[in-house]
């Protein structure tokens, strides 16, 4: 690792809850003072209170606050902040962000807005890919332009098939159209959801892959054309298109495959000009082992904490250093797997409600602890947790020597979580980690939909059975009760009796 280089004086986090304070302590190790923005709802938060200083900025729905470009701004300025970390989500992966820092002489951490623009353009960085020389899965490399040029390529690709989202990311605007005469709704469903959520509507198309592993590939670069990947994670646990569990190494890779995924990163990044953090997401069949580039995420990732913690590389640290100008502190052959991690994000959702949120005010926390366990938090007693944003409260990640002492230490950290007073994950993944199918490394994108609801199905089953059997010998038992009650109570009587001399012995 090289001796650390010049860095910057005060850094407004432009995010909120977990990763805005996971960002608060980068900084703090490496000595940078911090300012937080925050919404209305957010002002009791945890990042408000972990940062050096916080600025409200406006109301909670995100396109009045998180989402403000010009109030963000405004406070880098008021605060006298040199550089602005976006987190995830939010401002992240908008170019024209990172534009209007450079414009007015903040760093943004994060690539170049060219870079970011391919990247989060799902059809601009397919064509990048084949170009690379990487395989693709099979699909359109342009727009849908209507609703005839989206049946004429339903018939090229065949059915299923998946509408996505041209940009955009975290599952929203993608749908899976069966047949035919399902593609006119699945089409006005899927352009709705991204309109709402991105602000366009285009969208492409691509082949169903039958049960596949979605894997992913960290890639690092600096602004001197140096860059390395970081392995991989497997994210193929999800709901609504978006992981819930994270783990690396993936089970189904092995180092020829991990190298040759790896490079097919590496030369993605190199064609795009990216010069930060970025991950390569792929597609691999579990049949055949081949894999098929899926698409990329600009700056930090959810999951960065997974590699983090088999690297022994601290990404967002990384990123800091790289935006200031800094060469990579590490080389590709310095990079090399340790142990195994897995990481579980915690939703406020409920589990037995189609995952959907559930908001509220945490009465009661109590966090994991022990060898190799890491909790990234924005919660804490007593917060309202709003409606408005995304559910995720904190991921729990856990590092073991192996596979199967990280799972056991994963059981072990889960049964040790409380967060009282809303429904949260924390269930779902205590099955997950119960699951034959899990524990064997036999997983893929299917699992919550179908492995882990055919284990619960059975669970269900058997208790029902359980419950039977109870309630027969609970009417049992109360049926024997009965019939003895006439005899005790003549017992009863006689005892009485020979208390009172009424009976002789």
């Amino acid at each position: 690792m090289m001796a650390e280089g010049k860095l910057f004086k005060k850094m407004l986090i432009a995010n909120r809850g977990e990763i805005a304070v996971r960002v608060i302590r980068a900084c703090k190790e490496l000595g940078i003072q911090t300012v937080a923005v925050y919404s209305e709802a957010d002002r009791a938060a945890l990042h408000v209170r972990a940062a050096d200083e916080a600025y409200s900025i406006g109301h909670p729905p995100s396109t009045r606050s998180y989402l403000s470009v010009d109030k963000i701004l405004g406070v880098a300025k008021k605060a006298g902040c040199d550089a602005i970390h976006p987190g995830y989500g939010f401002l992240s992966e908008r170019a024209e962000f990172a534009e209007r820092c450079a414009q007015e002489g903040v760093t943004f951490i994060g690539p170049n807005p060219h870079a970011i623009r391919v990247m989060t353009n799902k059809i601009s960085s397919r064509l990048v890919a084949v170009e690379a020389g990487v395989p693709v899965v099979p699909g359109t490399l342009e727009k849908l332009l209507n609703e005839s040029h989206a049946k004429e390529w339903g018939e090229k690709i065949g059915y299923p098939l998946m509408l996505k989202a041209v940009v955009g990311a975290g599952g929203k605007g993608i749908r899976k159209v069966n047949q035919a005469e399902d593609l006119t709704a699945a089409i006005r469903a899927a352009q709705s959801e991204a309109r709402n959520s991105f602000g366009d509507d285009a969208l492409y198309m691509e082949r169903y892959m039958e049960s596949p592993r979605h894997v992913e590939i960290q890639v690092l670069s600096d602004q001197h054309g140096t860059i390395i990947h970081c392995m991989e994670r497997e994210r193929s646990i999800e709901r609504r298109y978006q992981a819930v569990i994270e783990e690396s190494p993936s089970t189904i890779l092995d180092d020829e495959l991990r190298n040759k995924m790896g490079e097919a990163a590496v030369r993605i990044a190199r064609a795009i000009h990216c010069d930060s953090a970025a991950s390569v997401e792929f597609i691999v069949s579990a049949k055949t082992r081949e894999f098929f580039f899926l698409g990329m995420h600009s700056g930090l990732s959810v999951e960065h904490a997974v590699t983090e913690a088999i690297l022994g590389i601290d990404l967002c640290k990384e990123m800091i250093r790289i935006a200031a100008g800094n060469p990579l502190s590490y080389r590709q052959d310095e990079i090399g797997i340790r142990g195994h991690a897995i990481e579980c994000r915690i939703y406020a959702e409920d589990t037995g409600n189609s995952f959907l949120p559930a908001f509220g005010r945490i009465a009661e926390v109590r966090v994991p602890d022990g060898p190799g366990v890491r909790n990234e938090s924005g919660i804490y007693q007593g917060l309202d947790v709003p409606v408005y944003y995304d559910s995720l409260l904190s991921k729990l990640l856990v590092w073991g020597s192996t596979r199967e002492e990280c799972i056991a230490r994963m059981r072990l950290a889960l049964s040790e979580y409380v967060a009282k007073g809303i429904k949260t994950t924390i269930p779902f993944h205590e099955r997950v980690m119960r699951s034959e199918a899990f524990i064997a490394g036999d997983y893929d994108t299917t699992f919550v939909g179908s492995t882990l609801a055919k284990t619960d199905a059975g669970r269900e089953e058997h208790a029902d059975v359980a419950l039977a059997a109870a309630v027969i010998k609970a009417f049992r038992r109360d049926r024997e009760r009965e019939l003895r009650k006439p005899l005790a109570d003549a017992g009863a009587r006689v005892s009485a009796w020979k208390l009172s001399g009424r009976v002789m012995s």
